[in-house]
């Protein structure tokens, strides 16, 4: 029975309504593009997130989430959400790329991953240092644990390419400084985001992604997000979370983490049955962004789901005055 709830879930339509969700967030975030609000851009998502989760046919507990109860008002860890069904564990990222919005900058997207009960790892709100490939590669041609350069001379070997056409894809963060030194001097090219690493992940595994790589250190929910679209695509990730003082580290063990310095696999991560979700708030790479027109929006969703490896990509029409959506 448990090996066929995710299934069961799904053929009542469930990859539909988790891009109803999505499109919800990102439809009340969009009101905030380019105003220089990022709280009240962030607070859009989340409200509406949570009020579009009361029509999905789950039994949902929130495990990567807005923070502790006492944090966030809502989409906490621990959080139920649905009006009922299989027992399942949800994944939230109302608004990835809060600076993105409020600048009115590219890549901003809602996201939401689910698994059944107990398959996502509960990593605690600290960095994870990540690598990320897409499919069709040999096993274990990326490592934590190696050289910049040893990563992209094998990745480029894999491909069958040099490594002067690999584009890597990263933060543009001060502690990413050094690795882009590494990858320039080894002659690779670089992708350098503002914000948004769960999307430079999916690039990198999507054909025509125009990324062959992931690399560096960003949030550990926004890992296991990232690792929930990455299972359904295929391809290759590891992480490990970063601690910076000994409170995080048993923080990080009450919440079952026994090894600090472990490397975290992409099945580890996120196992079992995977759905993801996403849509675009402000235009990317992946998706294009909200666009209102007259007393509606368009918008654009990808949807995926690890059992059967497909993608979809979902435009929906929305008429505001057919239905509220509190914009």
């Amino acid at each position: 029975m448990t090996e066929r709830r995710l299934e069961d879930v799904s053929d009542r339509n469930l990859a539909l309504e988790l891009v109803r969700v999505t499109e919800a967030a990102a439809i009340a975030a969009s009101r905030w593009i380019g105003r220089g609000q990022k709280n009240e851009a962030d607070g859009a998502a989340v409200e509406a997130m949570r009020k579009a989760f009361d029509t999905v046919a789950i039994d949902g507990t929130v495990v990567i989430g807005e923070g502790e109860m006492d944090e966030a008002p809502m989409l906490y860890i621990g959080e139920k959400v649905g009006c009922g069904g299989p027992a399942m564990d949800i994944a939230v990222d109302p608004l990835e790329g809060t600076i993105i919005t409020a600048k009115g900058g590219p890549n901003a997207i809602t996201t939401v991953a689910l698994a059944e009960r107990g398959n996502f790892l509960n990593a605690p709100d600290v960095y994870m240092d990540k690598i990320a490939v897409g499919g069709g590669l040999p096993e274990g041609v990326i490592s934590l644990d190696a050289p910049v350069q040893e990563n992209l001379k094998n990745l480029a070997r894999a491909k069958g390419i040099e490594v002067s056409e690999l584009m890597v894809c990263m933060l543009d963060r001060e502690r990413h400084a050094e690795a882009i030194a590494k990858i320039r001097e080894a002659g690779a090219r670089i992708l350098l985001l503002g914000d948004g690493d769960v999307a430079g992940v999916i690039a990198a595994s999507l054909p025509g992604g125009g990324v062959d790589m992931y690399l560096g250190s960003g949030g550990a929910p926004e890992g296991v997000l990232a690792a929930a679209a990455l299972r359904c695509t295929g391809g290759q990730m590891q992480g490990r979370l970063m601690f910076e003082d000994d409170a995080q580290v048993a923080r990080a063990k009450a919440m079952g983490i026994t090894d600090p310095t472990h490397i975290y696999t992409l099945e580890e991560m996120a196992k079992g049955d995977v759905m993801f979700a996403a849509t675009g708030v402000t235009s990317g790479a992946m998706l294009e962004g909200v666009r209102r027109v007259g007393q509606g929006a368009i918008t654009h969703s990808i949807v995926m789901r690890s059992k059967s490896g497909t993608v979809r990509y979902v435009e929906g029409h929305h008429n505001f005055s057919k239905k509220n959506f509190d914009v």
